[in-house]
């Protein structure tokens, strides 16, 4: 039986890949849990477990034991790796670049999987620049939220699944059933684009011209939480139209980033989630691009349009590259030269007819 690495022993690394592979029991011989600071894997080496507590208590603690940890100095890596028939990489992005010069020097590569954990800009690409083509390297991606907790203990929000590219992986298949290559994994990173990130940008900018600061309060306020869930339906209607997704498994896809959001044990601001409101109103993007599809499908997209209105309002209180743009462009200008829309085209006279009435509201609201 092979056995499955872990480069980065950190919070994902510990509370969401070693419990997802200790999940399955006899998937792998042993976790391997690699990383540089010598005095986390001494601790992990003397402790031999860790546990694993999930927000909001929805399922028993785990305990994880069974593994082995390292440096890079090490003795004993290198045979360990050898014994690994798959990679994860879970470190920052300014790190993949020692990483990818440790790994080829250690072990030959093209015989095993190596699959990046981390929400950087491409990180499967930029390792491969490292490691070589001949390496069977594949983007995954993070939905899981972990927090540090006691000792080496990790709080996790109960996210079932790791999804990484398939393509990628040249016909490699995992032996633990958490970890699920999905085809056409591009298709994929918009899927959740347009259902995880846009319905984080509903509760962000609808909660902030409500005037909440706390993330959580404004995804469970009743009539944010009745627009999500509008936008979920027809998003989900559109994305299975679009690129064939079974209805049952993009329902649940949704649902469990409705639950991620509405979690009140896990703690984050309307200030974070809506920073660079630019970036997240360009064409294509998580607003717009859905916006797009449901237009597409003659489907109703008056969420994510009062969505966008609200977007450009929004104020983060700081000299920001998005106040700026607010200084200097009208919000017909935003949505011409940011939005990529037409004066002409439907959603463009929707958008601002819902930004006047929620600018009156909130001047309204101030008097």
């Amino acid at each position: 039986m092979s056995d499955a690495a872990i480069i980065g022993a950190g919070k994902t690394g510990r509370g969401f890949l070693a419990r997802l592979l200790s999940e399955t029991q006899g998937a792998y011989g042993k976790i391997i849990l690699i990383d540089r600071d010598e005095e986390l894997v001494d601790r992990l080496n003397r402790e031999k477990h860790f546990e694993v507590s999930f927000f909001g208590n929805t399922r028993k603690p785990q305990t994880v034991s069974g593994f082995e940890a390292y440096t890079w100095e090490n003795r004993g890596l290198q045979e360990a790796l050898n014994r690994c028939e798959v990679i994860f990489v879970s470190v920052g992005g300014q790190n993949l670049k020692d990483v990818g010069e440790r790994l080829k020097r250690l072990v030959p590569l093209s015989a095993r999987a190596v699959i990046t954990a981390e929400n950087a800009s491409h990180p499967a690409e930029t390792l491969k620049g490292y490691l070589g083509e001949n390496t069977a390297i594949a983007e995954g991606t993070v939905f899981c939220t972990t927090t540090e907790a006691e000792g080496l203990n990790i709080s996790s929000e109960n996210y079932p699944y790791f999804q990484c590219d398939k393509d990628a992986l040249r016909g490699w298949e995992p032996s633990c059933d958490r970890i699920r290559p999905v085809a056409a994994f591009g298709d994929f990173l918009m899927r959740k684009l347009y259902t995880y990130n846009a319905a984080s940008c509903v509760i962000a900018y609808l909660g902030f011209v409500k005037g909440y600061t706390e993330y959580s309060d404004a995804a469970n306020d009743a009539e944010i939480l009745q627009l999500l869930d509008a936008n979920y339906a027809a998003t989900n209607s559109v994305l299975c139209r679009e690129f064939g997704y079974d209805p049952e498994d993009q329902e649940e896809f949704a649902a469990l980033s409705r639950a991620k959001f509405l979690d009140r044990t896990i703690r984050d601001t309307v200030a974070r989630n809506g920073r660079d409101p630019q970036r997240k109103l360009a064409p294509g993007e998580r607003i717009m691009g859905p916006i797009a599809l449901l237009r597409k499908y003659g489907e109703d997209a008056s969420v994510l349009e009062r969505t966008a209105a609200a977007a450009l309002l929004f104020d983060d209180g700081k000299e920001s590259a998005w106040n700026r743009i607010r200084k200097e462009k009208s919000p017909g200008e935003i949505l011409t030269d940011v939005c990529g829309l037409k004066p002409e085209d439907d959603s463009y006279g929707s958008i601002l007819q819902k930004y006047a009435e929620l600018n009156s509201a909130r001047k309204s609201n101030k008097n």
